[in-house]
C-alpha cells in the first residue's frame, strides 16, 4: 500500500440497515397486526376488527383477486357493509401503483398516508438492562390506560385480539411509584423481523429516556428469539414520532396509504 487514510466509522444509528423488498415487509407487517376476522378473495385478504385501526380494517391486495375488478370491488364493498364498516384498500406505493390508479378512476379517495421504517435490531438493545421495564404477553388494563388508540375507554375485544395476535408478541410497561403506566410499547417477533408499535410515554415523563428503555428491552427479547431486523409503521405527518424513531436508528423504507370506497 502506497497511501491510505482513515475512514470514519458508519454512525451507529445507520449501521446495518436491513435489506428487504416491499412485498416482504408488507406481508410481515400484516402478520404482526392480524385482524379479528379475515376472508380471502383470490390474492386479496379482506380484514376486519370492529373498526380498530385502518390496518386491521382494510383489504390487503397481494396478487390478483381472481375476479374482474368491478366484481371484486362489489364483493369487497358488500363484505364491509355487512360489518358496518367502510371499504378501504391498503396501497403499497412501491407495489400497487396500477391498482391505485384504477381505484382512483372509480372514485376511491385517499384517507391517510404512512411509512414503513426499518432499522438494525442489535443497536436498540445495546444498553444496560433496565429493570423498570416490565414485559408481559397480553395488553393488560394498566398498559391499555396509556395506549392512545384506546382513548381512555379501555380496549374492545377486537382490539385486544389484534394487539395480542401475531407470531410472538410482547408488551412492555414502565410504571410510576403508584403503579400507573408511564411508558408502554409492543413488539411482534416474526422470523428475522421484530415489529415495534405503540411506543408511548406519558407527557409528564417524556425526555427521560423511557422510550429508549422500552424499545431496548423489547429489542433484547426479540434478539433472544432470533430476530435481527426491526420495522415499524408511522403516519407520514407524525413529525414527533418520526423524530424519535430517527434517533433510534430507523429509516424510511417505503410509503403506503389507504383508499376508501365512494359513499353511495
Amino acid at each position: 500500500m502506497v497511501a491510505g487514510k482513515t475512514v470514519p466509522a458508519t454512525p451507529a444509528r445507520r449501521r446495518g440497515l436491513p435489506s428487504a423488498d416491499a412485498a416482504e415487509l408488507v406481508a410481515v407487517a400484516a402478520r404482526g397486526w392480524p385482524p379479528a376476522e379475515s376472508q380471502a378473495l383470490g390474492g386479496w385478504t379482506l380484514r376486519a376488527a370492529g373498526g380498530f385501526t385502518a390496518r386491521a380494517n382494510s383489504v390487503l391486495p397481494q396478487g390478483d383477486p381472481g375476479l374482474p375488478l368491478p366484481q371484486a370491488l362489489a364483493r369487497v364493498t358488500g363484505w364491509y357493509a355487512e360489518r358496518g364498516l367502510p371499504a378501504r384498500m391498503q396501497i403499497c406505493v412501491a407495489e400497487d401503483a396500477m391498482l391505485d390508479a384504477r381505484l382512483r378512476e372509480r372514485g376511491w379517495t385517499t384517507e391517510r398516508h404512512g411509512l414503513i421504517q426499518v432499522g438494525a435490531l442489535a443497536p436498540l438493545a445495546d444498553r444496560e438492562p433496565d429493570g423498570r421495564v416490565l414485559l408481559h404477553r397480553t395488553p393488560d388494563d394498566r398498559w391499555a390506560s396509556l395506549y392512545n388508540r384506546a382513548g381512555g375507554a379501555g380496549l374492545s375485544d377486537a382490539a385486544r385480539q389484534v394487539l395480542a395476535g401475531g407470531p410472538s408478541v410482547w408488551f412492555a410497561t414502565v410504571t410510576d411509584p403508584d403503579g400507573a403506566a408511564v411508558a408502554i410499547g409492543r413488539c411482534a417477533v416474526d422470523g428475522r423481523w421484530a415489529g415495534f408499535a405503540a411506543i408511548e410515554v406519558a407527557p409528564e415523563w417524556r425526555r427521560q429516556g423511557l422510550a429508549r428503555a422500552v424499545t431496548g428491552e423489547l429489542a433484547r427479547t426479540a434478539l433472544a428469539e432470533g430476530a435481527s431486523a426491526a420495522y415499524l409503521q408511522v403516519e407520514r405527518d407524525n413529525t414527533a414520532a418520526r423524530a424519535l424513531y430517527g434517533a433510534l436508528g430507523f429509516a424510511d423504507h417505503h410509503a403506503y396509504h389507504y383508499l376508501r370506497a365512494p359513499q353511495d
